[in-house]
C-alpha cells in the first residue's frame, strides 16, 4: 500500500516536526563536561531536527512545540528560522524568571574517541513542552487549515509526560483525518520511561501512523516485538531477523506503509559502518553501506536518515533513492559539531551518487 502524498499546492507545510527542541552545551573537541571550562552552543531535538534538516534541503518546515519567552528560547527559534523553518506554532508562554514552571530543556553531551562513547547528561525536567496541555495546541487549524504534507513526531515527545502523550495522540489522529503522511520514530529512552509504559501509550499511537522508525530496541522496548538472535545489549543486528520482525509489524498494523532504521557497527567513537533499511509496499530496501565512515559527532545521524527518508517520498523519489538518500545525508550530518544539519541538497546528491571526498576549488 502505497504513500499517498498531498499536493504541495493544498498546504501550508511540506513537513512539520512536534516535539522538544533543547540547547546542547559541549566540551570542545573530544572534552569531558567534568573539566570543561568553555562550552559550545548548539541547538537540537529528535524532532525539530528533522523538519530543520528538510528546511534545508529546500522544504516548507515547520516546528510545533512550546518554549518560554526567555533568550534560552530565542536560542532555539532564531536557529530554526536561520534556515526558513516556521516557528508560527511554537506556543510561547511567559517566562517565571526561574524555570518552576516552564523552561528550556538543556543537554551537555561528550563527543567520544576511540573506545569512549559519546555520552548526553539531560537537564530537561520541567520544560515548557514537558507540562504543556493538550488544549494549548489547536491540530484541527494546523493539519486543516494550514495543512501540512508530512508530521514527524516520536517517541521523546510521547514519554516527557501523560500530557505529551495526549499531544502526540491528538496531533497524529488529527494529521491523519487530514491526509497528512505520519512518520513516527520510536526512539525507545529508558531515563524517560519504562517498556511497559512505552508499549501501552504507544500502541494507541500507531494506528494513526503511516511510517515507522526504529531499530531493534526500538521495537522491542516500544512496541512488544522481538527481534530474535539479538543480545541483550543489542550490540548486534541481525538483520534477516529485524527483516522477519517488521514482516511481524505490518501485519499487526496494516496501516503501516513504510518501516525505516539505519544500521550501525561501532568500531570506535570515530570509525562506524553505516547504513539504512527501508520496508515499502512489501519489499525491502537496503543502501549503499558506508564502511569504516569517519565520524566527527554522532548525535543527530539517524534524524539525519529520517529526514532524508522524508525528504525522499516528499520529492517523488524511488524507494531505493529514498533510502540511499537517507543513508547518505544521514552519514555527512556526522561530519560536522552539532545535532542539526548544515547541509546543501548538492553535497547529499554528490555523496549518494559516488562522489568523492576530493577537495572542490
Amino acid at each position: 500500500m502505497s504513500l499517498n502524498v498531498r499536493d504541495a499546492t493544498d498546504t501550508r507545510f511540506d513537513i512539520l516536526s512536534l516535539g522538544e527542541c533543547m540547547v546542547r552545551l559541549s566540551p570542545p573537541g573530544h572534552d569531558r563536561v567534568e573539566f570543561a571550562r568553555t562550552l559550545e552552543v548548539h541547538v537540537g531535538g529528535g524532532e525539530f531536527n528533522v523538519a530543520y534538516a528538510c528546511s534545508r534541503l529546500g522544504l516548507r518546515g515547520g516546528f510545533v512545540s512550546k518554549l518560554p519567552e526567555n533568550p534560552l528560547a530565542a536560542i532555539i527559534l532564531n536557529h530554526a528560522r536561520a534556515v526558513g523553518m516556521n516557528v508560527d506554532n511554537v506556543v510561547l508562554e511567559t517566562f517565571d524568571g526561574v524555570g518552576r514552571k516552564g523552561r528550556v530543556g538543556l543537554n551537555f553531551t561528550e563527543v567520544g574517541t576511540g573506545v569512549r562513547a559519546s555520552v548526553t547528561l539531560y537537564d530537561r525536567g520541567h520544560s515548557a513542552i514537558s507540562l504543556a496541555r493538550p488544549e494549548e495546541f489547536d491540530f484541527e487549524d494546523i493539519f486543516g487549515r494550514q495543512g501540512a504534507r508530512w508530521l514527524h513526531t516520536g517517541g521523546i515527545l510521547a514519554a516527557l509526560s501523560p500530557n505529551c502523550s495526549e499531544i502526540v495522540k491528538q496531533a497524529a489522529a488529527a494529521a491523519h483525518r487530514h491526509g497528512t503522511i505520519v512518520s513516527y520514530d520510536l526512539n525507545f529512552r529508558s531515563k524517560l520511561w519504562s517498556s511497559a509504559e512505552a508499549i501501552r501509550v504507544t500502541k494507541e499511537i500507531v494506528p494513526n501512523v503511516d511510517v515507522l522508525i526504529g531499530n531493534e530496541e526500538d521495537f522491542q522496548k516500544v512496541l512488544g516485538f522481538e527481534v530474535k538472535g539479538a543480545d541483550e545489549n543489542f550490540s548486534a543486528l541481525p538483520v534477516d531477523n529485524y527483516k522477519r520482525m517488521v514482516e511481524q509489524v505490518v501485519k499487526a498494523y496494516p496501516n503501516i506503509k513504510g518501516i525505516c532504521t539505519t544500521l550501525r557497527e561501532v568500531k570506535s567513537g570515530l570509525l562506524n559502518n553505516w547504513s539504512g533499511i527501508l520496508w515499502y509496499d512489501g519489499q525491502f530496501y537496503d543502501s549503499r553501506v558506508y564502511e569504516n565512515l569517519e565520524i566527527e559527532d554522532r548525535v543527530g545521524g539517524g534524524d539525519g536518515f529520517s529526514s532524508g527518508i522524508a525528504y525522499g517520498f516528499l520529492s517523488g523519489m524511488e524507494p531505493r533513492e529514498i533510502v540511499n538518500f537517507g543513508a547518505a545525508h544521514g552519514a555527512l550530518l556526522q561530519s560536522t559539531r552539532g545535532d542539526t544539519s548544515q547541509l546543501s541538497l548538492d553535497e547529499v546528491m554528490h555523496v549518494m551518487g559516488g562522489g568523492s571526498a576530493r577537495i572542490k576549488r
